[in-house]
Order: structure tokens, then sequence, then C-alpha cells
């Protein structure tokens, strides 16, 4: 008898600014994992917010768009294990599901405690780990509370800066300073960041990121080298040689990241045997502090006027193309794409079969 291959729901799209980054990662997992040994399922979350699944995916995908899956098209269908209340059969529900999420709604906690209610195993992080992650203000607030050295920040509400613009103005300029960034709270791929260069910057540049979310951040400008690492496990964490950024650009910016030419990666980084050591040591430190399991890339900053090592963020669902910085970082360690993939997979289940022992109920 030929063994059932497990079934791995590939989930893409989503509400969020990051939809088209979502979709061309899917494409690139899709086309690289392993189908003789897991059975594909796409699952579609439109633009909109509709949950649509697809059939499985037998053959290597030619464009992205075949991906775009609508409640109209041959191709899809509905299945009611997306719904908690669902009475199918559990064996009905993927073995495991792998949400390609960037953003809000995905990236955030928020899908993966649908998968918790569902009881389905996924690739990733936790409700925890993904919020706090994906909430810059939090994640900063716990790296703080840990000890980890990072730039300066402040965060303001929109409620904050509806009923005192001036008063929030001059304590940015106070506390933070000029140069410095305005960022969305919840967002990622420098979406609906800014640099004020001026005084006079800050109030379009808080505008714009308060298009995209109800909180932003301010953060202190560092003059320095841009280093990213990757994190893999649950409990027993490996790590991949650095990777540093080089662009032309003011800072790594949307435009840098998808559609500039002028940004290349330097990995492995030239870096001293010291300073990577004192990378992995504090890269470790962070994925654990804001309790990521599966993976995360971490950033960091070496400022140029101490050499001091300082914490920028973490990403619990960084890019994941085949030339995005993680999968990179890790083939230049010696994992390639696919076993990447593979590795990620069996984290995922390894975590869901540990957390069947949690108990419940009292006996």
């Amino acid at each position: 008898m030929v063994p059932k291959k497990p079934s791995v729901a590939i989930i893409y799209g989503g509400k969020s600014a990051e939809y088209d980054v979502s979709l061309q990662t899917a494409f690139s997992v899709i086309n690289a994992i392993n189908k003789d040994h897991y059975k594909i399922i796409p699952v579609h979350i439109t633009n909109s917010g509709r949950w649509i699944e697809g059939h499985e995916v037998t053959q290597q995908l030619d464009y992205k768009e075949q991906l775009l899956l609508d409640e109209n098209s041959h191709q899809s269908y509905s299945n009611k294990w997306l719904t908690p209340m669902s009475i199918n059969p559990a064996n009905q529900k993927p073995d495991i599901a792998f949400p390609l999420l960037h953003g809000p709604n995905g990236e955030d906690g928020t899908v993966q405690g649908l998968l918790e209610l569902l009881d389905i195993a996924y690739v990733g992080s936790g409700v925890l780990g993904s919020a706090a992650g994906m909430d810059k203000v939090i994640m900063k607030d716990i790296f703080k509370s840990h000890g980890l050295k990072q730039p300066k920040y402040l965060s303001v509400t929109k409620y904050e800066w509806t009923h005192n613009k001036q008063q929030m103005i001059e304590k940015i300029k106070a506390d933070i300073g000029i140069p410095c960034f305005i960022k969305p709270a919840n967002n990622g791929s420098s979406i609906g960041i800014n640099q004020c260069k001026a005084g006079d910057d800050i109030e379009k540049a808080a505008d714009e990121a308060f298009y995209y979310d109800e909180k932003v951040i301010v953060e202190e400008k560092i003059t320095g080298r841009e280093i990213e690492i990757g994190v893999i496990g649950n409990d027993e964490l490996s790590v991949s040689v650095p990777g540093e950024i080089k662009t032309s650009s003011d800072y790594y910016d949307y435009q840098s990241k998808y559609n500039d030419g002028d940004t290349s990666l330097m990995i492995p980084a030239d870096l001293s045997e010291q300073k990577v050591n004192e990378i992995e040591e504090l890269a470790k430190k962070a994925f654990k502090c804001l309790d990521c399991k599966g993976l995360s890339r971490v950033d960091f900053f070496i400022r140029d006027s101490d050499q001091a090592v300082l914490i920028n963020e973490v990403n619990t669902m960084p890019g994941f193309t085949p030339y995005s910085m993680f999968p990179l970082l890790w083939k230049h360690t010696g994992l390639d794409y696919a076993d990447l993939i593979d590795k990620l997979i069996r984290l995922g289940i390894e975590r869901h079969q540990g957390r069947k022992a949690i108990r419940y109920r009292l006996d």
C-alpha cells in the first residue's frame, strides 16, 4: 500500500497591502515543493478577504496569475474545513498549512489563531509570536524589556495625532530628532515608510503612515550597515550566515526591495568572527523573547560611529522567493530552497504534535 502523502495547504494573498508580494511567494514555493512527497492545496485569500480553495497542484505553474482563484473558476471550490463548525471528518483537513501571508490579516496572528481553532498544524510562529513580530511598537517594547540595544523610538496613535498633532510633532523632534523614519506599526515590505530629513516632513510622513495603520512608530535614523540573519527551529535553534544589504537609495524601501536593480545582497557579510558570534546570539535571544517558532529573519544595524550592534526588527514570515534574503542566507549556509521548505513543514508538524499534550480540561 502506498503511504498517504501529507497534504499542505498553501495560503496566500490576503487583505494586506502586501497581497502581490504574497502571491509571488506562493508561486515560488508551490513550484519548488516536492510534489512526490506532498499533496499541494492552494488557498487564495482575495484582497477583499474571501477564502477560496483550489484543486491539488500536481504540475509546475507557468505564471503566478494561475493562483488567482475565484468562486467562478473551474479550478476552485469551497471546502468546509475552513469553518470551525464544520461537520466534515477530520481527514478532510490538510495535515499542515503554510501561511505565506505578509502584513496584517495573516502575518499578525489572526490566521494563526484560526488554524489553532481548526486544530491544524501550520508553519511558523504561533498567535503570540506572530502578533508581537507584526506590531513594531510591541516588538521594540519587548526588546527593551530584555535589554536588547536598539535605535530610539516612540509610538503615536491616530487619536493622539488627530487631537494633538502639533504636540506630537514637537515630541518627535525632541525625543527622536531629525532625521528620523515614520512607519505604520503593523506593516511590512517598507510600505508606508518615509524618511523625515527636516521637521517640515513629519506631518506628511505621518499622514501617509496612518493610511495603513491606526498606530505609527517613529525611529531614529542609524548611519551604518544593515545586516540580516536567518533563524529556524522551535526550541533548538539554527542560524544562517549573516548577509548585508547594500542599496543606492537613502534606505531599503519598497522600491529597493522589489523594483530597483541597484540593491545588492552581500552573502556572507564581511564581518569579523566576533561580530558574527554577537549577531548570532542576539538573533537567538530576539527569536526566543518574542516566542517565535519555525522561522524568522532578524535584522540589525552596525552603527558607524561606535560599531555597536543594534537590533532593528524580527520578521516572522520574511520574503520567501528563491531570490529573497532569507532563502538566500540558508542557501549559502548549505540548505537549498526545496530542503528549507521541507524543514519548515516538519518543524510545523513537530510543534503541533507537541501541543497535543496540553490539557484543556480537568479530569
